[in-house]
Parts: C-alpha cells; structure tokens; sequence
C-alpha cells in the first residue's frame, strides 16, 4: 500500500474524502494514521465548535455533574438561565465556564450566538486535597477534599 504525502493543496482539493475516511468507524487493526496539528489546522477540524475548561475547582465533582446534566444539550441562553436560578455551589463556576466557551466560539470561529447550544459538558477528577482529623483512642482519620476538572463544548445547531 503506497503512502500518499498529504500536501496543503492536496488536503485542499480533497478534503470531504479526508474528513469522511477519518469520521467513519474503524476497528483498532485499520485506524487511519493520526492528523498533525497543521493537518488538522488546513482541514478545519475543531473549527466548528467553542470548548473550555477549567481545573482543579473546589467541589466535588458528583456535585459539579448534578448540574451538569441540567444544561446538557440545551440551547446556551436557556442553559444561562437555568444556571443563574440554580442553587447549588458548582452553578457559578460552569456559569462563567459557559460565558468562556461561548466567547471563544464567537471569537475564535465565527459562530452566531443565537444559534448555540451545549454539545458536550463532563467533570472529571482533580487534584484531591488530603487532610486528618482526630478520632478517638489518639489516632487520626483522613478527609478527602476533592476537586473538579469541568469542561463545557459548544456546537452551533444547523
């Protein structure tokens, strides 16, 4: 099988192909060899989206995801809204996460924001702060403070 030597004219000319042979399923014996950053740059990839993330936020991530699953696929006004009457302590910090992925969608890409809407958001585990507390009989127990790495993808709907 010859390797064919992916030029920018040639990305250019054939891109729909590149794109649809990267997009379809695969098994882990037939992947197609992975895009380099400038690849991915001539192709567009990403450019159809806004993403951000934050780490290492003090809540733990069970009580960022509660909130979370509220605003998963809504359209982002509504998804402001229902964050900014939420009453728990993860609401302001995805709600400025929101404001961030929007941004950088408006800013980055070119998108309408009246047309966006959360694709994707999802925690996951941070750095976990550990602590002891006295028990009884002169020993110790430990406390587990967690944090949260919360990240927040917004697509524009077609």
């Amino acid at each position: 099988m010859k390797k064919e030597a992916m030029t920018k004219a040639y990305m250019q000319e054939n891109r729909e192909a590149i794109l649809a042979r990267y997009n379809a399923p695969h098994t882990k014996s037939n992947r197609p060899a992975i895009l380099t950053k400038k690849q991915r740059k001539v192709l567009g990839v990403g450019k159809d989206l806004g993403k951000a993330s934050v780490d290492n936020v003090r809540v733990a991530p069970r009580k960022v995801e509660i909130v979370l699953d509220t605003i998963r696929g809504k359209e982002v006004n509504e998804a402001k809204a229902i964050l900014l009457y939420t009453k728990k302590i993860a609401a302001p910090y995805i709600s400025k996460l929101l404001e961030s992925a929007i941004a950088n969608a408006v800013n980055n890409n070119g998108m309408n924001p009246d047309n966006l809407f959360v694709a994707e958001c999802y925690t996951g585990q941070g750095m976990v702060f550990k602590r002891f507390m006295p028990a009884g009989k002169g020993s110790a127990r430990p406390i587990l403070k967690r944090t949260s790495n919360i990240t927040v993808v917004v697509k524009e709907r077609v």
